[in-house]
C-alpha cells in the first residue's frame, strides 16, 4: 500500500513538472509570437503603402485602388486587435503569413531552405559532444597544470565569435590547405568547416559545464572499486566516470539546439550555405518582414520542443527533479 501511494505521488510530482515545463513553453512562444506581429504592426507609416513600396523598391505615391487590392490581401482594413487574433489562429495551423517579395507563404518559403539548416545543426551538436568527451577526458583530473591548461582553452573556444571563427578555418582549409570548398559545396566536405564552425565554440560551453561533475566524480567510490577490479584509466573514466558527469551537458544540448540554428544563420552566409541563413538575410535585406518574423518565430518553437525534450530525458535519468 506505502509503495503504491509512493509510486502515485512520484507520477502526479512528474505529470505536474510536465505541466509547469508545457505552461512556460507556451509563454514564450506566445511572447514571440506577439512580438513578431507587433514588429509587423510597427511599420511606420500605412503599411499597405508600405508593402508596395517595398515590392516596388522605391517610394511612390500608390492609388486608392492599389492599396485596396492590398488591404483586402492581407486584412489590414480590419481592426489591429482582430489582425492579432487571426495571426495567432494562423499560426496554430501552421500558417506564418504571406512573403512581400515572392507573394508565396512563408512555411513554403522556410521549409524549402529548412533541411539544410537542420541539419548542420544536429551535425554540430555530435561534433561538439565528440570534441567536449575527447578533451574533457584528456585534460580532466590530470593534475593541476593540465586541467587548468584545459579549463583555460573550454573558457577560450566558448567565447569565440562564430563569423571570426568561421573566416579563420575558411582561411586555413579551404584557401590555405585545399581540403574544403570555399563556397558552398555537398556532402562532408561542404559540411564539415560550417559544422565545425558551430561545435568549437559550443564544444567549450558543455565543457566547462561537464569538467567540475567529472573531476568530482573521479574521487567518487566507484572509481576506487572501478579501478580495484583491474579496469583502466581511459575505461574508468569513459564508461563510468562521463556517465555520472553529462548531465549538466545534457542540459546544455536543449539550449544548443536554438542556439545552434541561431548561429547557423551567421556560418550559412560566411560558408555561403543553402538554409535559413540565406532565406533570413534575403528577407531584411529586401525588408520582406513576414519572412524575417516567420525565422524567428520557428527558431523560438525550436528551441522550445529541445529544452522539452531535453528536460523529459533529464527527469527519466535524474528523477530527483520531480521533488524540485
Amino acid at each position: 500500500m506505502a509503495a503504491a501511494t509512493r509510486t502515485a505521488r512520484v507520477g502526479a510530482a512528474r505529470l505536474g513538472l510536465v505541466g509547469r515545463k508545457l505552461l512556460s513553453a507556451v509563454i514564450v512562444l506566445w511572447g514571440s509570437a506577439t512580438a513578431a506581429f507587433v514588429a509587423q504592426a510597427s511599420l511606420p507609416g500605412d503599411r499597405a503603402t508600405v508593402i508596395l513600396n517595398i515590392r516596388a523598391g522605391q517610394a511612390v505615391e500608390r492609388t486608392s485602388t492599389e492599396l485596396a487590392q492590398i488591404n483586402a490581401q492581407y486584412g489590414l482594413q480590419d481592426p489591429l486587435v482582430q489582425q492579432y487574433f487571426r495571426y495567432l489562429r494562423g499560426l496554430l495551423v501552421g500558417d506564418l503569413g504571406v512573403s512581400y517579395q515572392q507573394y508565396r507563404p512563408v512555411t513554403q518559403i522556410i521549409g524549402e531552405q529548412l533541411a539544410p539548416t537542420i541539419i548542420l545543426t544536429l551535425t554540430t551538436i555530435v561534433l561538439a559532444w565528440i570534441i567536449m568527451i575527447f578533451w574533457v577526458t584528456l585534460t580532466a583530473g590530470r593534475g593541476r597544470r593540465i586541467s587548468g591548461i584545459g579549463s583555460f582553452v573550454d573558457t577560450v573556444t566558448a567565447g569565440l565569435p562564430h563569423y571570426w571563427l568561421g573566416i579563420i578555418l575558411l582561411l586555413v582549409f579551404a584557401l590555405g590547405l585545399g581540403w574544403f570548398p570555399v563556397i558552398g559545396g555537398s556532402g562532408i566536405q561542404g559540411l564539415f568547416l560550417p559544422a565545425l564552425t558551430l561545435a568549437i565554440p559550443l564544444a567549450g560551453f558543455m565543457g566547462q559545464a561537464t569538467r567540475t561533475e567529472f573531476e568530482n566524480s573521479l574521487e567518487q567510490p566507484f572509481v576506487l572499486s572501478a579501478r580495484m577490479r583491474g579496469m583502466g584509466d581511459l575505461g574508468v573514466r569513459l564508461r563510468h566516470v562521463l556517465r555520472h558527469s553529462a548531465l549538466p551537458a545534457v542540459t546544455l544540448s536543449g539550449w544548443a539546439l536554438g542556439a545552434t540554428i541561431s548561429g547557423a544563420v551567421i556560418v550559412e552566409t560566411v560558408f555561403t550555405r543553402a538554409g535559413i541563413g540565406k532565406v533570413l538575410t534575403t528577407a531584411v535585406n529586401t525588408q520582406d518582414l513576414p519572412v524575417v518574423t516567420g525565422v524567428v518565430v520557428l527558431i523560438a518553437a525550436l528551441y522550445v520542443i529541445a529544452n522539452l525534450v531535453v528536460d523529459a530525458i533529464y527527469i527519466l535519468i535524474d528523477p530527483r527533479l520531480t521533488s524540485a
